[in-house]
């Protein structure tokens, strides 16, 4: 499998520097600073990346799980919701909430419960943030 890679630059202190992240496939070049980190300002951040990330690999192990499973899944949606707040002084990211809406036919929602839960275990984002709590609310639409 290919190895994936990205980039950030930062320029100046933390406050009042700003920087740029981009996606080694070209697809992405934002720029983000530390109002658009850690308060409401213009361009991305980390944990907003971390998120999309998180929500695309999920919703693709769901997919694939149901498949598995002997369901063909219509369409599955997943946002992602990333908590940054201060522990012991430091940010840290703290939770990670996935909430996803699975269009699947003929699969009862107990059924899809379980295999949703599985996909979150097995999910490379999910393995790689294992030290982040995240939780699940998965909705069957059928």
């Amino acid at each position: 499998m290919p190895n994936r890679k990205a980039k950030a630059q930062w320029n100046g202190n933390l406050e009042s520097g700003k920087g740029n992240m981009s996606f080694g496939s070209g697809a992405y070049d934002g720029d983000y600073s530390f109002k658009s980190r850690f308060e409401e300002g213009d361009g991305t951040n980390p944990e907003e990346l971390i998120g999309a990330a998180h929500a695309g690999c999920y919703s693709m192990a769901l997919s694939g799980a149901l498949a598995e499973e002997g369901f063909s899944p219509e369409s599955v949606q997943t946002d992602a919701e990333v908590s940054l707040e201060i522990v012991d002084g430091d940010p840290a990211i703290t939770t990670i909430t996935l909430n996803t809406v699975g269009n699947i036919a003929d699969i009862d929602d107990e059924t899809f419960q379980e295999i949703a839960e599985a996909a979150k275990k097995n999910c490379p984002v999910s393995k790689a943030l294992a030290g982040v709590n995240i939780k699940l609310n998965a909705t069957l639409q059928s």
